[in-house]
């Protein structure tokens, strides 16, 4: 069944006229006939069974019984990811959505290729919520991930991390196993990932990271790329604790 994010008032039994883009894609990209099977989600939870209407250029869903279904991990998992190259960015977001992830926070690392203006900021980060959206429908989820506007690291550094700040270093002591366990038979229990660029932390940040109760995790013999390192220890994490 085609899924749809629409940020609108849903309700059971409702009549409801469908956003432009979302009208397009599901008429012309997907080619959807009148009559199809669809579902609605607003992001805040669970989803609504609808039926898609079609009348010339109009193209309307009749909604059914709200569905209180979810596909969200049992603890909260927050990335905060280095800001890389290119449009590795891009993939880091959809998989993060897919794993499960709770949130993402762009950090402008010292090495990061990337370096954004305020106003180039802003637009990157409405590109990468519109990616999460559009892994959201793809994998089930019916909660949106939430995507932070990129930060430096001082400034993330000064706020409360979600649950305990495991920092992924090649030379670390703890193993991601081991800094976990603490976790381990918490209700609903939290943890922030940090995860550098391309060319790593500087020292500086470093020390600026475990002055700020980061731990520093190592996660096998490999040095993984950046665009790997965050999804892969996404996937570890709710391995090892069971999600």
């Amino acid at each position: 069944m085609p899924r749809f994010y629409c940020p609108a008032p849903l309700a059971p039994g409702a009549r409801l006229s469908l956003p432009d883009a979302l009208a397009h894609h599901a008429v012309r990209v997907l080619r959807l006939r009148d009559g199809a099977a669809i579902a609605l989600f607003d992001g805040s939870g669970g989803q609504y069974p609808a039926v898609l209407r079609i009348q010339g250029k109009q193209a309307w869903a009749e909604l059914g019984e709200f569905d209180a279904r979810e596909a969200e991990l049992p603890g909260r998992i927050t990335l905060v990811q280095g800001l890389p190259g290119s449009d590795k960015m891009d993939w880091v977001v959809e998989k993060a959505v897919e794993l499960g992830a709770a949130a993402l926070i762009p950090v402008q690392a010292r090495r990061s290729v990337v370096q954004l203006s305020e106003e180039r900021a802003g637009k990157r980060r409405a590109h990468w919520q519109r990616i999460a959206q559009a892994a959201a429908e793809q994998c089930g989820r019916n909660r949106l991930m939430d995507i932070a506007a990129p930060l430096s690291l001082q400034d993330f550094l000064a706020q409360p991390a979600a649950g305990p700040l495991l920092l992924c270093h090649p030379d670390a002591d703890a193993t991601l196993a081991q800094a976990l366990a603490p976790l381990a038979g918490q209700a609903q229990p939290s943890l922030s990932l940090l995860v550098g660029p391309e060319g790593g932390w500087s020292e500086d940040e470093l020390q600026a990271a475990r002055r700020a109760g980061a731990q520093a995790v190592r996660f096998g013999p490999r040095v993984l790329r950046t665009e790997t390192a965050g999804l892969a220890l996404i996937a570890a994490a709710s391995a090892l604790l069971g999600w």
